[in-house]
């Protein structure tokens, strides 16, 4: 695997245009995120909330019911659905994202394993998405079977745990990324300075956006609302996994010129969103 090029501003403008004036919401795309809990309300918010601040004309939250009022009052305008409720036609939607704060068990497993099956498109995995996905050799097989395009989103603690707790502190993020396309077939982003997007086993490129203050939790959820946004409004997976890791680089940029690294939150990263977008479209 070689370092191919860079993600640059030149690139996403290619990807990110301008709306047209007759655009509806039909239009903008329909997303699932399968997200928190009740020790994890906020990993659904963020994600859903930069789902919505990245332009997808519907949101849908699949989560533990007891969180609807935090998320029915942190994001009004995404509709809350039950865990159970997952059966419902999942091709309705135009992407799925899966894993941030929804815990690591049996039911977890059990929609990864729907949603691996009976969904052929885009699939943004992170978080206890991708530590269930470790636990289970089963989900490890599907990944690779399934005929979604799987886009996985690790931190190197959980690349660690993809990859069997395997001693990975001396390798580069390039050899990370290699590895886990090795096991797993799919579009890798390794995340951090400079996060790393593996999308063959040939082709990787590094991001050019950020700062040090997105070192911070729920970060990692923002990325994955922003990502399943722009696939869900019809952008190719690479192209969504590429120019989303721009904007959530650019967003945080923007954010830290406002208010400063140290004190940057999640929210914050998130509200830029639509500050990113309008520079990128300008």
């Amino acid at each position: 695997m070689e370092i191919r090029g860079l993600i640059d501003r030149g690139y996403v403008h290619t990807v990110i245009r301008k709306r047209p004036v007759d655009v509806h919401k039909g239009d903008c795309g329909k997303v699932l995120i399968v997200a928190g809990s009740r020790e994890m309300a906020g990993a659904a918010i963020f994600a859903g909330k930069a789902a919505i601040r990245c332009g997808s004309g519907l949101v849908k939250i699949c989560t533990n019911k007891k969180i609807f009022l935090s998320l029915q009052t942190s994001v009004p305008e995404a509709i809350c659905m039950e865990w159970g409720n997952t059966k419902d036609d999942l091709m309705q939607y135009d992407c799925i994202a899966i894993g941030p704060g929804m815990g690591v068990d049996r039911r977890s497993k059990n929609i990864l394993k729907m949603i691996l099956k009976d969904f052929d498109k885009t699939v943004v995995i992170d978080a206890d998405g991708l530590n269930t996905i470790a636990k289970y050799d089963e989900l490890q097989q599907l990944v690779r079977k399934t005929e979604a395009s799987v886009i996985m989103t690790p931190h190197i603690g959980e690349a660690k745990r993809l990859l069997g707790n395997a001693d990975i502190a001396d390798l580069t993020r390039i050899e990370i990324a290699s590895f886990l396309r090795k096991k797993y077939g799919c579009m890798i982003i390794v995340k951090g300075a400079n996060t790393l997007v593996a999308v063959s086993d040939e082709d990787a490129y590094t991001n050019t956006t950020g700062n040090p203050g997105m070192a911070t939790a729920g970060s990692g959820d923002v990325l994955t609302g922003i990502i399943t946004s722009l696939a869900g409004q019809g952008l190719a997976p690479e192209d969504a996994a590429k120019a989303g890791v721009f904007v959530h680089g650019l967003s945080g940029d923007l954010a830290a010129d406002k208010l400063g690294e140290y004190g940057l939150v999640a929210s914050d990263i998130a509200d830029y969103v639509p500050f990113a977008l309008k520079e990128l479209t300008e």
